[in-house]
């Protein structure tokens, strides 16, 4: 058998080797007309992993978590260099076609931002958007999501109300339950828990340590406690670069760098 590839952050102050990533940046800069929002970004991202992005507002942690599926590719003036590989591919070669990588790379919004439509049409949208189901295996589809949103208790019957009546702990889930139902292998969270109470970002936290067994989870979150709670590793971003990259714990207990340590213990941000 072949070597098992490995990819490796050896720049300073990158502490971390990533053995089979399944993101990975080289020399990638995302561009809103002439400025950049993101710079010059190597980083390496681990498959079934939660890894957190933190830093201060506005400094290219959502811009950089858009890029890897695309999203920003709906901004006229925005463009991006350098590599962005998922799963060993350019998600920004000509030859990708933007819906199928949606399709591999789910986004979760910072509000909950279910359809106007039920708790079962919100799930099974994306699956009748991309591939013919029958009705059986759309219902089993549908359960299945809920199931691994750990919501199916709560709606089970109430299926066929809109989910605008759900709870909004319960409507951040079911957007999970929305995009686990394409069944992509990368889950990425742009601030997830901001608007939720403290019961309802536990109920979320606990799904995300039970969804890395199947999926590579990148969250960006303000909140250090939360990634310090739930991220193996964790990337400091700071004005559009990144400073800092190690495993969570040392990061935070250990920072490398000034910035980071600055940021972290609240001297700003």
């Amino acid at each position: 058998m072949p070597a098992e590839r490995v990819d490796t952050i050896s720049r300073e102050p990158f502490a971390v080797t990533i053995t089979d990533p399944a993101i990975v940046a080289r020399d990638f800069s995302v561009y809103y007309g002439s400025k950049a929002a993101v710079r010059h970004m190597n980083l390496a991202i681990g498959r079934n992993r939660i890894t957190a992005v933190i830093g201060p507002s506005g400094c290219g942690k959502s811009t950089f978590l858009r890029a890897i599926n695309r999203m920003n590719d709906t901004i006229p003036g925005c463009r991006a260099s350098g590599q962005l590989l998922v799963d060993r591919e350019d998600v920004y070669g000509f030859r990708v076609d933007p819906v199928l990588l949606r399709r591999k790379v789910g986004l979760i919004f910072q509000k909950p931002n279910p359809f106007p439509k039920s708790v079962y049409e919100n799930v099974a949208f994306g699956v009748r958007l991309h591939y013919y189901a029958s009705e059986a295996e759309l219902d089993r589809i549908v359960e299945s999501a809920l199931r691994q949103a750990n919501l199916w208790e709560e709606v089970s019957d109430r299926l066929q109300e809109s989910a605008l009546s759900l709870s909004g702990g319960q409507q951040q889930r079911l957007c999970i339950a929305r995009a686990l139902a394409i069944e992509p292998s990368i889950l990425l969270m742009d601030e997830p828990c901001s608007a939720l109470d403290p019961v309802a970002t536990a109920k979320i936290e606990d799904l995300l340590f039970e969804l890395k067994k199947e999926m590579t989870i990148v969250i960006v979150t303000h909140n250090m406690q939360q990634a310090a709670r739930v991220a193996e590793q964790t990337a400091f971003m700071y004005m559009g670069e990144l400073i800092e990259f190690n495993r969570t714990r040392d990061l935070f207990e250990r920072p490398r760098e000034t910035l980071t340590e600055n940021y972290i213990t609240g001297r700003f941000g």
